[in-house]
C-alpha cells in the first residue's frame, strides 16, 4: 500500500469503539455506524461532527475497528486523514476526542480546529 492510501484513513481506539457499541445498544439498533464529518465554522475554523447513521452516501468511506464502523465523506477525509478517534473520561467530563495530525491549532473545547 502506498503512503497516500495509508494516510487517507481514520483510526478508532478500543475505548471509542466501546462507547459506540454502548450508544448503539441504547438506541436499540445494531446497524448504526458513527459518521464523522467536518464543516467550516467553530472557534478555530473547522468543526467536527459526530452522528449515528444507518446508511452511507455516495463517496463515503468506511473504516472498521474493534467491531464498529466509522463513516467519513471524501471531503472531510481530506482534513481527517491520519486522525484517530478516542473516547475520554476525566474530571471535566466525557467526550469523543480527535487526534488530528492535520490540525495546526485547536480550541479549548476540542471540537474545532484549524488546518
Amino acid at each position: 500500500m502506498d503512503q497516500t492510501a495509508v494516510a487517507r484513513i481514520v483510526g478508532l481506539t478500543e475505548s471509542a469503539a466501546k462507547r459506540i457499541a454502548f450508544l448503539k445498544k441504547q438506541e436499540g439498533n445494531d446497524a448504526l455506524m458513527l459518521r464523522i464529518s467536518v464543516s467550516s465554522g467553530g472557534c478555530s475554523g473547522f468543526s467536527y461532527h459526530f452522528d449515528l447513521v444507518t446508511n452511507t452516501e455516495e463517496g463515503d468511506l468506511q473504516f472498521a475497528y474493534h467491531g464498529e464502523t466509522l463513516v467519513v465523506d471524501d471531503a472531510s477525509l481530506d482534513l481527517l486523514a491520519g486522525s484517530q478517534l478516542d473516547y475520554v473520561e476525566n474530571l471535566v467530563g466525557s467526550m469523543f476526542a480527535m487526534t488530528n495530525p492535520n490540525a495546526t491549532a485547536t480550541c479549548g473545547c476540542g471540537t474545532s480546529f484549524a488546518a
